[in-house]
């Protein structure tokens, strides 16, 4: 038929969604056996990843030079920054009613993914849980997630679907060492950011020892095991935050986590800030990172002893990466921040920076509560690719 006023010829964004959609079952397939068919992201590499995965990822990782970030979730909808939880002492009934206001609607990931090739990045990473344990992805093991908000959307699916389209590698930032709604999370007693400073005793809380955080490890590996077999091919999974690790690291079985993530797709790399065990596959500092042995120290204070320091040593001479934001501080949208986004200028300033120091950039950059992008962040990254094409 030929395309008329009545039956125009499709746009590329609904070709996009016709075509994913299409091929969305044999990518997950492709998860399960990840040495069939080598995953669009590493097409260059294939030789390679037919004889080693890992080593695939780790050689593509350390050309892609440049990331998108995004930190969003319920917390996006106050405008005050992912930690307004735990900043505000919010309780948590009344945090947890965020939920029923979360719509989503303008999360275009078409649009996000298409906003990241034309600023000459080569991957995206969303959180997919963050520390208030809100999940952008359907999950078995929690209903406190985007799938079942008014939204009723998989954003984490939606957002892999248009990478794996693309050939952007998709990672998977995973709140691991902090959760400030689960039952058997550690207390604060432990490390005061474990919990919220609430004036009366939360009585969903009901860690007593130390064999109860069993239960959230159970929670956690079941959720890196849905992650990592629902979402075709991962480029990464990206722990969070080092720190709570660092206070009680007797707790966290590291090693089993790692092997977890590698037995269902030897390709994915992994990465939790400066190190926990030294066989991530890259650090990725914040901020100030570019000077990176500074910011071991910077970053853990008392309570990393010999952990970071040994860890550190094991991950310095890796390629590594450097996170960075738009907004000052914040990761995700804070609204008194929204005249003091980057220049195009600057986020090539920090480009050029990272990779003085053998690192990619990760530039964050945190959705409004719609899900859309900030528009300075997206004329910035747009000139940030025009920038970079005339080197």
């Amino acid at each position: 038929m030929l395309p008329s006023k009545n039956h125009p010829l499709p746009t590329r964004r609904q070709f996009l969604a016709t075509t994913a959609a299409a091929t969305l079952l044999p990518r997950l397939v492709q998860a399960r056996l990840p040495d069939e068919t080598t995953p669009k992201y590493l097409s260059g590499y294939s030789k390679l990843y037919a004889n080693d995965p890992r080593a695939a990822a780790k050689a593509w990782f350390a050309d892609a030079g440049f990331g998108l970030f995004m930190h969003y979730g319920i917390a996006s909808l106050l405008g005050r920054g992912e930690w307004v939880q735990y900043r505000e002492a919010i309780p948590l009934s009344e945090y947890e009613s965020l939920k029923d206001r979360f719509v989503a609607d303008r999360f275009d990931a078409d649009f996000i993914t298409d906003m990241a090739l034309e600023a000459g990045m080569k991957y995206v990473n969303l959180t997919t849980r963050h520390h208030d344990s809100f999940c952008l992805f359907e999950s078995k093991l929690s209903d406190y997630s985007s799938v079942e908000s008014p939204a009723k959307r998989d954003l984490v699916g939606e957002l892999a679907e248009q990478c794996h389209a693309k050939g952007l590698g998709v990672f998977f930032y995973y709140s691991y060492a902090l959760d400030w709604r689960h039952p058997y999370f550690y207390p604060r007693s432990y490390y005061p950011i474990a919990r919220p400073a609430y004036k009366q005793p939360e009585p969903r809380y009901q860690f007593a020892n130390d064999d109860d955080f069993q239960r959230y490890i159970d929670f956690v590996h079941g959720q890196i095991r849905e992650l990592l077999t629902n979402y075709g091919p991962v480029a990464g999974m990206w722990f969070d935050p080092i720190m709570g690790y660092y206070a009680k690291p007797d707790l966290f079985p590291i090693d089993e986590t790692y092997r977890l993530v590698r037995s269902l797709q030897p390709q994915t790399l992994i990465s939790f800030k400066q190190g926990a065990n030294g066989d991530e596959d890259f650090a990725a500092p914040e901020r100030k990172g570019y000077s990176l042995a500074d910011t071991v120290r910077q970053r853990c204070g008392d309570y990393s002893g010999d952990i970071a320091a040994k860890a550190w040593e094991s991950n310095k001479d890796k390629h590594n990466e450097i996170c960075d934001t738009m907004q000052p501080q914040a990761w995700g949208y804070n609204k008194k921040n929204d005249k003091q986004h980057l220049t195009a200028e600057q986020v090539v300033e920090r480009l050029d920076s990272a990779a003085s120091n053998r690192c990619n950039l990760l530039m964050n950059t945190g959705p409004l509560p719609d899900g859309s992008i900030h528009e300075a962040d997206v004329r910035a990254f747009a000139k940030v690719g025009k920038l970079l094409a005339t080197r």
